[in-house]
């Protein structure tokens, strides 16, 4: 598959590895807002997604096995592209990933929504996204819903990564910085 690539990629990484977030352990308020994706889009799969250079890693995922795929199979790739939520009704029938591995083999992926993890800098980190094993739509209540839950993930990782941040700077530097 051809991956493409944003035009601000280097920085989005950068971004991304600032957070310190890849590669760690699940988290509950995470895993819960995934569950709840995959509830209100009635999927039974759903995940929050990190698109790093060659992969993208689930940092909460539901129906699925898989901890990450290489990013040139990955429907997220695509979606970050996107300033709104991405939306394939049926992926046997779309040319960039008919012939996906995800598509043709377990998890044999028909649908998929994502939305865009974006940075208040405007760099998508990954998605919050669903799927499921047959062809099908969102309604407009679901789709308003992924990107509400996709803006409060990322302000999660957010307040995560300035809480780490004020954690490394020494007790009497905070007590000047406040």
């Amino acid at each position: 598959m051809n991956i493409p690539i944003p035009s601000n990629e280097k920085r989005r990484l950068e971004v991304l590895w600032k957070y310190d977030v890849l590669d760690t352990p699940p988290d509950a308020s995470l895993d819960d807002l995934t569950e709840l994706a995959a509830s209100i889009c009635q999927t039974p799969i759903a995940m929050v997604s990190l698109v790093d250079q060659e992969r993208q890693w689930f940092k909460a995922r539901v129906g699925l096995a898989l901890t990450e795929t290489p990013r040139d199979i990955s429907f997220c790739t695509h979606a970050i592209l996107q300033p709104d939520v991405m939306v394939v009704r049926d992926a046997l029938l779309d040319p960039r990933f008919k012939s996906s591995p995800l598509v043709t083999g377990d998890p044999y992926i028909r649908f998929y929504a994502g939305a865009p993890l974006t940075t208040s800098e405007g760099l998508a980190l990954g998605t919050l996204c669903v799927a499921d094993r047959v062809p099908r739509v969102l309604d407009s209540k679901q789709s308003e819903a992924l990107r509400k839950l996709a803006r409060v993930i990322v302000q999660f990782l957010e307040l995560r990564r300035q809480v780490k941040e004020l954690s490394a700077v020494p007790i009497r530097q905070r007590s000047s910085v406040s």
